[in-house]
């Protein structure tokens, strides 16, 4: 296994480069409490004009702990960028190490292999915790976390920092997984792009609650409330060409498998 060394070597080469890390700002009272920097004095510098928050502001915040809250929750992202003068949004999964991100760049690396400068890219991790239904169709809404990144990536060439980025996002998905199935091959590795993204221009907005009825809807017969949603996990299902005796590894059949999941006898 690389481990932890790797993953803080990949981070301090980020910082040597100039990256500085950013904490601004919580414009959301859920989220701000008395604890030393919430509320809204931050980071003097501010948010860029990118991530400025204009609707629904006082659902924001650009501090760094509710970002990290927010993508550690998840693992699935979607990656923006333009490809060929088209607009792209990608899929994929994500790891988290310290200031940075790492994703699988696969088809957005044809984008980015050609551009003559660094390709801009957006990326959003969005979490749904509840339908919000309201006694009007017009007020109803969503809990949700989402996070939202604009950066330059650039992609990981050195083989064992790309192999220390591969081990954050195996990690990051199925904990215990990378040091328990076989390691990509060198041709495995050669044929996979793997992207860093810093996380020094973000923002991070929350919704949660009830819902908002106009003053003059609450007399109405109509059932108003919120419907939670939650991801649950299921069993394992074995391969179907599996051989006799191997069993369910126990950080697969009991560990934290899909950030953000519960297993199905806890879900409540």
């Amino acid at each position: 296994m690389i481990g932890a060394a790797s993953t803080a070597r990949l981070t301090a080469r980020r910082r040597d480069e100039g990256a500085e890390p950013y904490g601004g700002p919580c414009n959301n009272r859920r989220m701000a409490d008395t604890d030393s920097g919430r509320g809204t004095d931050g980071d003097e510098r501010g948010p860029s004009d990118r991530v400025r928050l204009r609707r629904l502001a006082d659902q924001g915040s650009y501090r760094r702990e509710d970002l990290e809250a927010v993508l550690d929750a998840g693992f699935v992202c979607h990656l923006g960028l333009e490809v060929d003068g088209w607009p792209m949004v990608v899929p994929t999964t994500y790891g988290r190490g310290g200031d940075q991100l790492f994703v699988h760049g696969s088809v957005a690396s044809r984008s980015l292999r050609t551009a003559k400068e660094p390709a801009p890219v957006c990326l959003t991790v969005t979490l749904i915790d509840g339908l919000v239904l309201a006694r009007s169709v017009f007020n109803h809404s969503v809990n949700y976390r989402c996070a939202m990144v604009y950066g330059l990536p650039d992609i990981i060439v050195d083989l064992d920092e790309k192999l220390a980025a591969l081990e954050v996002i195996s990690e990051h998905v199925v904990p215990g997984q990378w040091g328990y199935a076989r390691s990509p091959s060198a041709k495995e590795l050669a044929a996979t792009t793997v992207l860093r993204l810093s996380l020094n221009e973000s923002s991070v907005k929350v919704s949660e609650g009830p819902p908002g009825d106009e003053p003059s809807d609450l007399g109405l017969d109509v059932w108003a409330g919120v419907v939670p949603l939650r991801t649950v996990r299921l069993d394992p299902v074995a391969a179907p060409d599996l051989g006799d005796g191997i069993v369910v590894p126990a950080h697969i059949a009991s560990g934290p498998l899909g950030p953000g999941s519960m297993p199905v006898g806890q879900f409540s």
